[in-house]
């Protein structure tokens, strides 16, 4: 597939990380710095201009693209982008990034010639509120209509889960509905055999039903408290969008916005949440408020600084689960050694949704794991495929993992004795060097 990247910044980068090995890709850009570094490392076609200008895309050749991803920081831009990628090639899909909410609704509404719109903050409040829903995950993802759930877990030295760490896995007590997808140890992944044992300071890959989710949550964790109230601190579009999802989950919300107009807006769009007017870095107002009383406190404000300190500040105050939103991805690694529990980049998770529309056709959607090192895939079994038909006990042992299947709308978490047939969707975590021979395989 031929796909025109405009903007190389940090959505761009990611998106050409996971898609060079399979794609013919051109990177527009008006900066010849950001377009040196990715011409260095990968293999594109690179054009430094403006991708708003009718000229520049025809220049580039947008007429023989089959897919043309708009991902700059100006909604403005990539929307007008979009446009006239339309006019010259009326053929060439066309993906839109946008911090814009009203662009999503236009979309919606069919007012915007575009084929599909992923919007950063809805992206980044649902990570974020799935995240909530598994208070122990590093990282969550849904697949299969909400049937199917992948998890990311960090394995603390004194997790509750003594049945399971430490255990050779043929022995353990896996919760029901669910595999070890994969056993990460440092740079290490570990294939999870039965001899093989989750250790403190692993980092493991489960995929599983909701249910099963939550119980490997309680297991990881080491402490059993449910999250039923949570502090969000910032509320612009992001927070208001993690506010909004969180209620509807049935889950008690106080927000704490610094702006006296935008706090009162918060307050007439979500009456059911309790809107603050304060800093959330004033240790008055936290104590006063018994903010640490909170099962979790979210901090969406614009500024990496300013949300390390609220977080640190909330864990002072006594709040035990801090997820926080850091814009820099240099930022994530202060972010943890600082001791909170999760970072949420918004880039990276809308990199995530552009991508999965760059693969096979058959993928219905994707999940990105440890900067791109691994990726689980939604994929549609073809008829052809040598695997169907194959019993699971034995499947080839090729590094990758089926951990669910869904056939006629249902979820199925197979045993050894199961079988693929043609049209079922498998829910399979792979090695993201490895998608392209999955692809074939299946």
């Amino acid at each position: 597939m031929r796909i025109f990247v405009v903007g190389a910044g940090q959505v761009g980068t990611t998106v050409v990380e996971a898609l060079h090995d399979e794609h013919e890709l051109t990177v527009i850009d008006l900066d010849p710095t950001r377009l040196d570094t990715l011409g260095n490392r990968y293999e594109i076609v690179s054009v430094e201009g403006n991708g708003a200008s009718r000229r520049v895309l025809a220049e580039a050749g947008i007429t023989a693209a089959d897919l043309l991803i708009a991902a700059t920081s100006r909604d403005e831009v990539n929307v007008v982008t979009s446009m006239f990628a339309k006019r010259l090639s009326p053929e060439t899909k066309t993906i839109v990034r946008t911090t814009n909410v009203e662009y999503l609704e236009l979309w919606q509404e069919r007012e915007l010639d575009i084929d599909f719109v992923v919007s950063t903050e809805l992206e980044t409040a649902h990570a974020i509120s799935r995240i909530i829903g598994v208070p122990a995950a590093r990282h969550t993802d849904v697949f299969a209509e909400g049937q199917v759930q992948v998890v990311e877990f960090d394995v603390v030295a004194n997790a509750a889960g003594r049945e399971v760490v430490g255990r050779p896995l043929r022995a353990a007590r896996i919760p029901a509905e669910s595999k070890v997808a994969s056993i990460i140890r440092g740079e290490r992944m570990i294939l999870p055999r039965g001899d093989e044992s989750i250790e403190p300071g692993d980092r493991v890959v489960i995929i599983g039903s909701p249910e099963a989710a939550k119980e490997w949550s309680r297991l990881m964790a080491s402490r059993t408290r449910l999250v039923d109230e949570v502090v969000v601190v910032g509320g612009g579009q992001t927070g208001a969008a993690v506010t909004r999802l969180l209620l509807d989950q049935g889950i008690a919300v106080r927000v704490v916005e610094a702006a006296p107009d935008r706090a009162r807006e918060v307050a007439e769009e979500l009456p059911e949440a309790r809107v603050f007017h304060a800093t959330g870095t004033d240790p008055d107002f936290l104590e006063r408020e018994r903010i640490g009383d909170a099962g979790a406190a979210v901090f969406t404000m614009p500024d990496d600084a300013k949300n390390l300190y609220a977080a640190t500040l909330a864990k002072l105050h006594g709040v035990s689960f801090t997820i926080a939103v850091v814009h820099d991805p240099l930022s994530a690694e202060v972010f943890d050694q600082a001791g909170i529990e999760v970072a949420v980049n918004p880039r990276t998770v809308t990199a995530e949704e552009i991508v999965r529309f760059a693969h096979d056709p058959r993928i219905r959607q994707v999940a990105m794991l440890e900067g791109d090192r691994f990726e689980v895939l939604d994929i549609t079994v073809r008829s052809e495929s040598a695997l169907c038909g194959i019993v699971f006990k034995e499947l080839p042992m090729t590094g990758s993992l089926i951990g669910a299947i869904v056939r006629d709308g249902e979820a199925i978490f197979p045993h050894g004795d199961d079988r693929l047939e043609p049209g079922d969707r498998a829910i399979i975590f792979t090695e993201s060097a490895r998608v392209q021979q999955v692809e074939r395989a299946l």
